[in-house]
């Protein structure tokens, strides 16, 4: 049953990573991703201990972020987890009233309101802590017209229209250690508001081999724009794709972020183009596909050429692609996503999706 939220939620902000080096990064994303250089911040623009590059596309805000000594607690954060993912922060009303209404339900603080301002206004940032040393920063831009926030300048990279087509941030999914993901939906629940959208057990997520357990917590004000799914490992024959996770990680943290597209064809078409890999499913898999998704409008030949997977619920199909870890260690990778009409995560490919996992855990050494 669909609730009012205890403080309105608007979507994702940005999304913070923790890298070794922001520089080199940005060119990655903006390369490999089709992500625009849209401002920066360091030694440049007064900020003398780090460096950040905000890239943008549709929607979507990532932040780069690299410390400029060894003893900084960003170089701290990658020497322990390698690249990932710091902050997802969060758009909001109030960032001042939605930090005290979360503080006041049980979450421990990350750092108190404070208000930062420029000649194009002011932003109010607020903090608190989640999974692992994941952080989720509140954002209050409503009085704020300037490229990203104050402390940062425009800056913008040569390359000519580098879109992969990306729109939004679907969701994104974290993963944490053994009997912790009732912990952590719960805590989305009761600090947030948020609803429990969807359950997936062992039984839903597994193959011969390995197994998982996953529950979906979303804003509950209807709009949808926050979908995070908690994963946590469940035992099986073999080391999982969540336990390597957490075991190169070094702890809980988030595992994948799912990118919204109109045209995944196209999308997928210019990242195999741009160098970006993709877990491989078998040809067999197109074989009976459509036996279970019924009638689609794209081309299943297409389809099959991309690896792209297919599945169906009840409001319609989905299609999706998932990259290999874009980080040296095999923690964090994206997902390729188009809905057309479908609401759910891809129940269908689980079992396909996973054994291509643990063909590359094979590989490593680490299954």
């Amino acid at each position: 049953m669909t609730k009012t939220d205890i403080f309105p939620i608007n979507g994702t902000d940005y999304i913070e990573f923790y890298v070794g080096n922001a520089k080199q990064s940005a060119i990655y994303y903006q390369a490999g991703l089709g992500f625009k250089l849209i401002a920066y911040r360091g030694p440049l623009t007064g900020v003398p201990d780090r460096e950040s590059y905000v890239l943008q596309q549709g929607k979507i805000r990532f932040v780069l972020t690299s410390a400029l000594s060894d003893d900084h607690e960003i170089a701290r954060h990658v020497a322990r987890h390698g690249d990932g993912v710091k902050d997802l922060a969060l758009w909001v009303d109030d960032a001042k009233k939605s930090f005290e209404v979360a503080v006041s339900r049980g979450a421990e603080i990350a750092y108190e309101p404070y208000t930062i301002s420029d000649e194009h206004g002011s932003v109010t940032l607020s903090a608190i802590k989640t999974y692992g040393e994941t952080i989720h920063t509140f954002v209050e831009r409503h009085d704020y017209n300037g490229i990203f926030m104050p402390g940062y300048e425009a800056k913008e990279s040569p390359r000519e229209d580098p879109s992969c087509g990306f729109k939004v941030v679907d969701h994104c999914v974290g993963n944490v250690g053994w009997g912790e993901m009732d912990k952590w939906a719960d805590f989305y629940r009761k600090v947030m508001g948020f609803n429990l959208l969807i359950t997936f057990d062992d039984k839903d997520i597994s193959t011969k081999y390995t197994a998982l357990m996953s529950k979906v917590v979303t804003n509950s004000n209807g709009n949808g724009y926050i979908k995070f799914p908690i994963n946590e490992p469940a035992k099986g024959l073999k080391k999982s794709q969540i336990e390597e996770y957490l075991d190169f990680y070094n702890g809980a943290g988030v595992q994948h972020i799912a990118l919204l597209t109109d045209d995944i064809i196209q999308t997928v078409s210019r990242l195999r183009k741009n160098g970006i890999e993709f877990l491989y499913v078998p040809d067999n898999y197109y074989d009976s596909v459509t036996d279970r998704v019924g009638k689609i409008d794209e081309d299943l030949e297409e389809l099959k050429k991309l690896n792209i997977l297919i599945d169906r619920d009840e409001e319609g199909y989905l299609l999706q692609l998932f990259t290999k870890p874009v980080m040296n260690r095999p923690t964090v990778f994206f997902e390729i996503i188009q809905r057309k009409g479908a609401e759910s995560f891809g129940k269908g490919n689980f079992k396909a999706l996973f054994e291509s996992i643990e063909r590359e855990q094979a590989l490593r050494g680490t299954l």
